[in-house]
């Protein structure tokens, strides 16, 4: 399901009040949908899936234009099926993670592993359809389930966590190759998420020991528990 926020009522403009309204139901996968993401560059949204593919949908709003209707409200959204990648991953995709150019998607599984796309060259036409995807490098070296994928905010780490209780920090190099800069084992239990900052080298994992660990890049060691 997809929804936007629209003013429930207009007025006074500290008293206005918001709520969110479905749009859309997207549907096409034929097992449980784990993840979904925005491109920050296209109008696509990404979902991956216990089927093991990702699907994508382009979407665009009613005439064409961004502006609200006379009655306030906003004007309606379409989305339409535009790619499928089957991934080739062995089991569940949990997580997928936009760079923030938009050109690549890393997708984490179940099957220990992640692995990085992009789109064919060649096959960017424009129109509804997003063209075939193909995996530029697969990342190894989990020793189980892979739980959560993230870009740092100029694209040039991903980070991985998973069942195995570590965090893997990735770097992005020429011609579609990554190097490990680090293995990070702070956690005691399965680490379940990662999450960059949006304008620092800063790293959150969360933990089934209902802790959180932020990690500042430069010395790779944890600089405080909460």
């Amino acid at each position: 399901m997809t929804a936007q926020i629209e003013p429930d009522k207009l007025g006074d403009s500290d008293n206005i009040v918001y709520s969110l309204k479905e749009v859309a139901t997207l549907e096409g996968h034929s097992d449980r949908v784990w993840a979904v993401a925005w491109n920050p560059v296209q109008r696509v949204i990404a979902s991956c899936s216990a089927d093991k593919t990702v699907r994508m949908w382009s979407y665009n709003r009613s005439g064409g234009r961004e502006d609200n209707g006379e009655d306030g409200s906003s004007k309606a959204v379409e989305f339409l099926p535009a790619t499928e990648i089957t991934t080739g991953h062995r089991k569940t995709v949990r997580s997928i993670a936009w760079s923030p150019s938009g050109k690549n998607l890393a997708t984490a599984s179940f099957d220990s592993s992640v692995s990085v796309w992009e789109r064919l060259e060649g096959d960017e036409e424009e129109g509804e359809s997003l063209g075939e995807w193909e995996c530029v490098s697969t990342l190894e070296g989990h020793d189980s389930e892979c739980k959560s994928v993230a870009y740092s905010n100029d694209g040039g780490l991903i980070a991985s966590c998973s069942r195995d209780k570590s965090v893997w920090i990735w770097e992005v190099q020429p011609e579609g190759d990554f190097e490990c800069l680090s293995v990070l084992m702070h956690h005691t239990q399965d680490v379940k998420c990662v999450a960059w900052h949006p304008r620092e080298e800063l790293l959150a994992s969360a933990s089934l020991v209902t802790r959180v660990l932020p990690l500042r890049l430069s010395s790779r060691l944890c600089i405080r528990r909460s």
